[in-house]
């Protein structure tokens, strides 16, 4: 088998005379991106996570999430061995990422480590797993924008559980509710230090802002994975028209409510506010508590929008073509409604390395 030309395309069924294709042309670079991150992800010959072992990680990721497809078309290209003693660790930690994020501690990547995992294959792994989150999303996402059949999961589209120690693993304070204040983060694994990238890798990373950052040192132990996650993350969130940018960060914000990443939603819901000039609003959103719908206490239009990005994050998600309706009677055209799938499956990406490769502290 060889990689899909576009497998988001491939599996949504997106005929190219569409107006979902059309919508996908005009943000060209999150469809050039995601599309290069399956790419880089499933293209590389590295040593650190061969790819046999990452075919297998990501049809067990599809899998899980329901995803019978793309699990299919993983599964299509020949896997390892997944009770190897290196494998298995991972797949524990595949499953870790996907349904319970927010429970990762030290300990799995320390079982990593222990298998013979280096640090760039951990990486690699974390990102993968990720990246498949996302993807899986999209597919969904996409074919229900599409009109096609979708799977409908029933699982509780609620606000998640978070971190409530006051401590972190060093020592430092920890935020123990959602908050829109500037929080920092430190990684549970060695970032690489700046001093160790080429001359022409230090510039992509001050290209991106991202040199004095540990939490995408860390990441850019694989570069060229990372580029291409940044590069999808700009294209879906810096692109003008279709859905305004504040409710692309309320999506964001959303997503991370939903996985309990208090680090994303901090960053996220200050744009929100920012940008919608509603603080009130942002404010009701992160105090929903663990277990209450986060579309409580909204104007109609938000409502729907976070009840549809509450469904898509959700694992499985259960995405269903009510939510659809909801936001189309509130008056969001083909591009704003795949601008709102993209921001929220994003973060999905997003949160599950946040909070499984490291935390948040405040000062």
């Amino acid at each position: 088998m060889t990689l899909s030309q576009d497998i988001l395309a491939e599996m949504a069924e997106i005929a190219p005379d569409s107006a979902l294709a059309a919508a996908r042309a005009v943000r060209e670079a999150a469809t050039r991106h995601a599309q290069g991150s399956y790419e880089t992800l499933f293209g590389q010959q590295d040593n650190d996570f061969p790819l046999d072992e990452r075919f297998a990680v990501a049809a067990r990721v599809a899998k899980l999430h329901e995803s019978d497809a793309l699990a299919a078309h993983y599964a299509g290209f020949g896997i390892a061995d997944p009770t190897s003693p290196r494998l298995a660790p991972a797949l524990a930690f595949a499953r870790l990422l996907t349904f319970t994020p927010v429970e990762a501690t030290p300990s799995a990547l320390e079982a990593l480590i222990r298998a013979g995992w280096s640090l760039r294959g951990i990486v690699t792994l974390a990102q993968l797993i990720a990246f498949v989150s996302f993807q899986s999303r999209l597919v969904v996402g996409l074919r229900l924008l599409n009109g096609k059949n979708i799977h409908v999961a029933q699982t509780p589209t609620v606000a998640g559980f978070w971190h409530t120690s006051p401590q972190t693993i060093s020592g430092k304070k920890a935020p123990v509710h959602f908050t829109r204040d500037e929080l920092h983060w430190e990684p549970w694994l060695t970032a690489k230090p700046l001093a160790e990238f080429t001359p022409d890798e230090q510039a992509l990373l001050a290209k991106f802002g991202h040199s004095d950052s540990p939490y995408f040192r860390l990441l850019a132990r694989n570069l060229p994975v990372l580029e291409q996650r940044t590069l999808t993350d700009k294209g879906i969130f810096y692109t003008p028209g279709g859905l305004p940018r504040a409710e692309r960060e309320l999506a964001a914000t959303v997503a991370s409510k939903i996985n309990g990443c208090i680090y994303c939603a901090s960053v996220h819901a200050r744009k929100a506010a920012q940008l919608a000039k509603d603080e009130t609003a942002i404010e009701t959103l992160l105090a929903v508590t663990p277990g209450e719908q986060l579309s409580d206490g909204q104007t109609p239009g938000w409502q729907a929008q976070i009840d549809f990005a509450a469904a898509i994050s959700v694992t499985p998600p259960s995405l269903s073509v009510d939510h659809l309706a909801a936001v189309e009677q509130q008056g969001l055209d083909p591009l704003a409604r795949l601008d709102l799938l993209q921001s929220a499956a994003f973060f999905a990406w997003a949160n599950r390395l946040m909070l499984t490769l490291g935390e948040p502290w405040q000062e």
